[in-house]
């Protein structure tokens, strides 16, 4: 209750009932983009802080590991599960989505998990930038392997020679590329970068804009996400009963396997938490964009309506409380 009283959530909630009561409050882009840009830059430099001060321990390495190996174990699980209940493009795509991560989830978390005086270790903030790319490679090789298989198909019908391997596809250094250098994930890093560099001088420096805002905007960004989550939730409705189980299911499977790899590990509570957090997430910003033009068969509304209307309300209502429940009290 304590999570859910917080006035950044409320702030959520109440722009998800004005959106669904079809509201003219809205914020305008250019501001959601600062908004987003603000937290993004706020989180790397608080990551930076506190990885300056911890220094490298074995319990940094311990969660990195742990992160890399969840980024590449959920969306290996997610297709498995969906590629036979639906087309195999849409099953990359979504399994993409959900093996990736949500920036602004991790944010709320973080926030939830200072207010409960559990400060996790900075190189969290590592882990969520190791834990964006591994699904967009997946998906793309697991595209184009379903593109070659079509097309090697329709060819040796026709009595004709089968396609190479090498033939046609979405071209994965661009790809790569393009996601690698997303504006967001660079000014994360670039923001972790400098506050490691800088010190406990920089967080002195930095305090009125990293800390003293944070709380304020971070409430007026999941205001602008509620309004968001609303105009998505229809697009959630219509998809089939397994797409809205795995959306709802999917994440907390997945938090479920961070949690014993975590125990496993010996993590301590706070980083355990975290990356039950990640592990449930699901992108909505950078894979969706990468997507796009990666997996252009496949359909957003449905990788899209799924992880911002039905998963990232989930996560930042109820599963952040509950990770974090389960990651100090297990």
């Amino acid at each position: 209750m304590t999570g859910l009283l917080d006035p950044a959530i409320l702030f959520f909630v109440f722009g998800v009932l004005a959106g669904a009561l079809r509201s003219n409050l809205e914020i305008p882009p250019a501001i959601g983009k600062f908004l987003s840009l603000y937290l993004l830059m706020a989180l790397g430099l608080k990551g930076g802080f506190a990885l300056a001060a911890a220094g490298l321990t074995p319990a940094m390495l311990g969660s990195l590991a742990a992160a890399l190996f969840m980024a590449f174990l959920v969306p290996a699980l997610g297709y498995a599960f969906l590629r036979h209940r639906v087309s195999h493009f849409d099953a990359a795509a979504v399994a993409a989505a959900y093996g990736s991560v949500s920036a602004v989830s991790f944010v709320a978390a973080t926030q939830h998990l200072e207010n409960l005086g559990l400060a996790p270790g900075g190189h969290m903030t590592v882990a969520m930038v190791l834990m964006e790319s591994p699904a967009i490679l997946m998906a793309v090789l697991l595209a184009n392997a379903a593109r070659h298989a079509s097309r090697a198909t329709i060819v040796v019908g026709a009595g004709q020679a089968a396609l190479s391997p090498g033939a046609g596809g979405t071209p994965l250094r661009g790809i790569l590329r393009e996601s690698f250098t997303d504006g967001a994930q660079l000014l994360l890093l670039g923001s972790l970068v400098v506050g490691w560099v800088s010190g406990d001088a920089g967080r002195a420096v930095m305090q009125p804009f990293a800390g003293d805002l944070f709380k304020g905007l971070l409430a007026f960004f999941l205001l602008d996400m509620g309004l968001l989550v609303a105009r998505n939730f229809a697009d959630a409705r219509r998809a089939s009963p397994v797409l809205i189980a795995y959306a709802v299911l999917g994440p907390l499977t997945h938090a479920a396997i961070a949690l014993a790899l975590a125990r496993l590990l010996g993590l301590p509570p706070a980083d355990t938490a975290l990356l039950m957090v990640l592990s449930a997430s699901a992108s909505y910003i950078v894979v969706p964009a990468v997507l796009r033009h990666a997996v252009p068969e496949a359909n957003p509304s449905l990788y899209l309506g799924l992880s911002l209307g039905l998963t990232f309300p989930l996560n930042i209502l109820l599963g952040i409380p509950l990770y974090t429940w389960l990651a100090t009290a297990l």
